[in-house]
C-alpha cells in the first residue's frame, strides 16, 4: 500500500471531524475546512492507489516474463 493512500485516508477522517465540529458549532470557517481537507485526502488516496495500480502492473508485467 503507497504512503499517500494511507497519508490521503487520515486526511479524510481529519477533514471529517473537522467539518463535523463546524456544523456542530456553527462555525462555518471550520466546517469549511474540513470540507476541504477531506476532497484533499480523497484526491491524495486516490493518487496512491494509481501508484498501487501502475506498481501492481508493472509486477505482474515482470513475473510474465520470467
Amino acid at each position: 500500500m503507497d504512503k499517500d493512500r494511507i497519508a490521503g485516508a487520515a486526511k479524510q477522517a481529519k477533514g471529517a471531524v473537522k467539518e463535523a465540529v463546524g456544523k456542530i458549532t456553527g462555525d462555518t470557517k471550520t466546517q469549511a475546512e474540513g470540507t476541504a481537507e477531506k476532497v484533499a485526502g480523497k484526491a491524495q488516496n486516490a493518487v496512491g492507489g494509481a501508484k498501487d495500480g501502475v506498481r501492481d502492473a508493472l509486477d505482474s508485467t515482470s513475473r510474465r516474463k520470467r
